[in-house]
């Protein structure tokens, strides 16, 4: 059964276009074509990738945090209450009012002490600044590198001028080693977001980065099984360069470096718009649709790559939608505080901003901060709302 399902799945009518076979992509003569099982390289290189990342992370991220001035705020943890945990970990993280008054009663505490513990609790939840920004560091690693790779394949060849070309001589062109090599490096990346995701900063749009990581890994795998390559890398090429900007600027708002993160956004909104939303519509989506229809019969998987191509055209313009969120309150606020996608670290009392505003000018230190909490009752502490 499973053999039928595996010869059913890779008929060639499904992957190539009417008169082509699999036959017709067997390397020969010196020249080599892409076939499916070469992915599997991508499975140990994902791990590979996911070494890399947290060496990254530890060695470059983190004291490039440090050095820019990226500071965590000092957190007081909630003290530990195993009817408000059971309660914030089975049914509500942020509860309503009514039942905060019916919690309150049951632990003998008041509403506002109640407040307090889930607002501490949460916060105890959020990533730290200096890991938003060890993560952005990579992924600015990456997207750089991933990039200029993709200039080294693209600055010889007409496919970018002249998108048109990508389908000279379709499905029979041989595959060039260097975007075998780039395929893999960008399908291992996005097989390792996928398996970190619950160590990553979860963002607002989750579900969205999900959606998108599969749509990019099944393009991508399809692509490379339908000898779609060149088409792919133009792609890849108009999504990284976006992504560069987008994670320097993420850097630049963890370390409050005002002025060049605007600067910065402002940069990353107009490459954003100008890459995926006129030129990817314009050199693929118009490519893939009528110029490959003035050369070629539709088939299955003419109408599977379209469809994931308008899926993350979609996305796109979900992201822009953020995007211009960010740039209205740059025009009225006069700056881009926060990622409209993260969560924002809670306000505390008036005391306990006290200790993260000292605890950053290197003034008190953690024996300070249990001093303060055993001198006073946390009940009595005016709250910020």
């Amino acid at each position: 059964m499973l053999n039928t399902l595996y010869k059913s799945f890779w008929k060639a009518e499904y992957w190539l276009p009417p008169g082509y076979t699999w036959a017709d992509l067997e390397d020969s003569d010196g020249i080599t074509y892409p076939h499916p099982r070469d992915l599997l390289a991508a499975i140990p290189l994902t791990f590979v990738l996911i070494i890399i990342r947290y060496g990254i992370e530890r060695i470059i991220g983190l004291p490039l945090s440090r050095a820019l001035g990226v500071h965590d705020p000092v957190r007081i943890k909630a003290t530990p209450n195993h009817i408000l945990e059971s309660f914030f970990q089975t049914q509500n993280k942020n509860p309503k009012k009514n039942e905060l008054s019916h919690l309150a009663s049951q632990c003998r505490l008041s509403v506002r002490q109640t407040e307090r513990w889930f607002r501490r609790r949460r916060n105890q939840e959020r990533p730290l600044l200096s890991k938003k920004f060890s993560e952005a560091c990579w992924k600015f690693l990456f997207y750089s590198t991933s990039f200029f790779d993709g200039l080294l394949i693209f600055y010889n060849k007409p496919w970018f001028g002249q998108p048109e070309t990508v389908w000279n001589g379709y499905p029979k062109q041989p595959l060039q080693p260097s975007i075998y090599w780039w395929y893999l490096w960008e399908l291992s990346f996005y097989f390792s977001l996928l398996l970190t995701l619950t160590f990553d900063v979860k963002r607002k749009d989750f579900k969205e980065q999900v959606l998108h990581h599969f749509v990019t890994i099944t393009l991508i795998s399809f692509s490379y099984s339908a000898n779609f390559v060149r088409i792919g890398a133009l792609v890849l090429l108009l999504h990284d360069v976006s992504d560069i900007f987008m994670e320097a600027c993420k850097m630049l708002i963890y370390a409050q470096w005002s002025q060049a993160r605007d600067m910065m956004f402002i940069l990353f909104a107009l490459v954003f718009f100008i890459s995926r939303l006129i030129l990817f519509p314009i050199k693929v989506l118009y490519t893939t649709s009528y110029a490959f229809l003035t050369n070629y019969q539709v088939f299955f998987g003419y109408y599977l790559a379209n469809a994931l191509l308008m899926v993350l055209q979609g996305l796109n313009a979900f992201w822009f939608f953020l995007i211009l969120r960010m740039f209205y309150k740059l025009l009225s606020e006069g700056q881009v505080k926060n990622d409209v996608r993260s969560d924002i670290e809670e306000e505390e009392s008036s005391d306990e901003q006290l200790i993260v505003t000292e605890g950053r000018n290197g003034r008190l230190q953690s024996n300070d901060t249990r001093n303060i909490r055993a001198r006073g009752s946390l009940k009595n502490w005016p709250v910020s709302h």
